[in-house]
């Protein structure tokens, strides 16, 4: 079999296996949408008022993709490395063609595709039931690259956080741990202007920081995105081999 077959067959059992699992369906499409429901419909924003949810709709678009952009991949890839792990299945692909890079690249290819529709699902909800308005411009055909890049990124990140730690119970705390400071330190929901300035080297130490700048300048602002979108695919490619190389091969 070739390595486009092997990645393809791989993909396929991947995108079944999660079909089957009825929980992770619901926490990947609609537990996003509670969110929007909550924040964007019912706190909504408040322009004049300061503090969080102070600036137009529009500008929290990227906080509400980066919700799932980040918390899925994280959990998703870590915990399948993990049910591996425990049921043996990287003894069985040991003994197949099958490698680390075709193994997380079949599952990042599975996410992109499952992510994607659930952004689409989320912008247009939130474009529904908040007064976000959208920029239309050619620049609207790089989103899609902006979140394929980043579910890549945070596959590669969840591979990691799977090989470290030592069960699927470990696996959710550690990526809910790592995610939930990154979700609300990144320039998605709070702004810069509201955090320390000593904090700020952090900010721009966030992968998830360039994701929310260039979805911003493509949605909202208007601005420059392609700098933003080069950091992260460089990011993306890092991520992806070390989270390659840590995937386990045996027990």
């Amino acid at each position: 079999m070739t390595r486009l077959g092997r990645i393809r067959t791989e993909a396929v059992a991947a995108g079944r296996s999660f079909l089957r699992r009825r929980t992770a369906v619901f926490f990947t499409f609609f537990f996003p949408v509670i969110l929007v429901v909550i924040f964007g419909a019912l706190v909504r924003t408040q322009p004049t008022g300061g503090g969080l949810f102070a600036e137009p709709a529009g500008y929290y678009i990227p906080g509400y993709l980066a919700v799932v952009v980040l918390f899925t991949p994280l959990s998703r890839v870590g915990s399948e490395i993990a049910r591996h792990r425990d049921g043996g299945r990287f003894e069985k692909l040991a003994t197949t063609p099958l490698s680390r890079a075709e193994w997380l690249l079949a599952h990042t290819l599975v996410n992109v595709g499952i992510i994607g529709a659930a952004s689409l699902l989320i912008l247009g909800l939130v474009l529904a039931v908040t007064d976000a308005t959208l920029i239309v411009s050619p620049a609207l055909a790089a989103l899609p690259v902006f979140v394929a890049v980043a579910v890549a990124l945070f596959c590669g990140l969840g591979a990691v956080l799977g090989a470290l730690a030592d069960s699927q119970d470990g696996v959710i705390a550690a990526s809910n741990t790592v995610a939930l400071p990154l979700l609300f330190l990144s320039e998605t929901f709070v702004t810069p202007s509201l955090l320390p300035e000593w904090f700020l080297p952090a900010v721009a130490a966030s992968p998830l920081t360039y994701f929310a700048r260039g979805t911003r300048a493509i949605t909202f602002e208007g601005g420059a995105w392609a700098g933003d979108l080069l950091v992260l695919t460089a990011l993306a490619a890092g991520f992806l081999a070390v989270g390659a190389y840590a995937v386990p091969r045996t027990e």
